[in-house]
């Protein structure tokens, strides 16, 4: 039995929300007037929202420290206008924009009746090296049964301190992450799972669609899961945890 690993699990239905006409957000962590003690950020992890948006509508959303940014389409393609860069993003892709305090961003719905859903991250990141940018990463889940990169581990910039894998599974099918290993000057480091669609258990615990899970101090360091229905889609982020 696994007794060192400290587990939080983020159900789909106790989620924070904020809502208007063409605009839907549902909050892993505290955004917004959303605020409960125990959703606080999970160490470099400060938000992951599940957002929808109506057709022909925009949002738009400023940074207050410097962060990495990373969008995910799940449902339909998006536009986004940035201080780093402008474009165009489907599903299969993945945009990471690196803004510093202050810059913001749009997301815009180019459809005429549909509406998008997408996932949104942002990533506090401290290091002085820090600088505006923005990269576009494409991933084939056509390829099943692995966890692949959502951002390209030999182009990254080295000063990015986290990585995030995405993965579509057949039912029954098992698989394993395995934890960087922390150096002694630097923080530890978490792994923050988040189920888009179907059923996992992760670390013996149960999640369904749109459920998060959040893992410190993991037993060997390694996190094992298995889907538990066909066409299964994991988001797997591992990030620095700051004490």
């Amino acid at each position: 039995m696994d007794t060192q690993t400290q587990a939080q699990i983020y159900l789909a239905d106790q989620r924070g929300t904020s809502q208007i006409d063409h605009f839907r957000s549902y909050h892993n962590f505290n955004f917004g007037q959303y605020f409960d003690e125990s959703r606080q950020p999970f160490g470099a992890l400060q938000l992951l929202n599940d957002d929808l948006l109506k057709a022909g509508h925009s949002v738009r959303m400023q940074v207050e420290g410097n962060t990495e940014v990373v969008l995910i389409p799940l449902v339909g393609g998006l536009e986004y206008k940035s201080d780093v860069g402008d474009g165009f993003l489907e599903t299969g892709q993945a945009q990471i924009f690196s803004l510093t305090s202050g810059m913001a961003y749009e997301i815009i719905n180019p459809y005429e009746t549909e509406w998008i859903n997408y996932v949104v991250i942002w990533l506090a990141n401290t290091s002085p090296a820090f600088s505006a940018a923005f990269q576009k990463f494409p991933f084939d889940l056509q390829t099943k049964n692995e966890l692949l990169p959502l951002f390209d581990e030999n182009n990254t910039k080295p000063e990015q301190v986290f990585c995030g894998f995405i993965g579509r599974y057949d039912g029954r099918e098992e698989g394993i992450y395995k934890v960087s290993e922390s150096q002694p000057d630097q923080p530890a480091r978490g792994v923050f799972v988040f189920v888009l669609s179907g059923a996992f258990e992760v670390q013996n615990r149960l999640l369904h669609e749109r459920d998060g899970l959040a893992l410190l101090d993991i037993q060997n360091n390694v996190v094992d899961f298995e889907a538990l229905s066909n066409d299964a889609l994991l988001l797997l982020l591992e990030v620095p945890i700051h004490q």
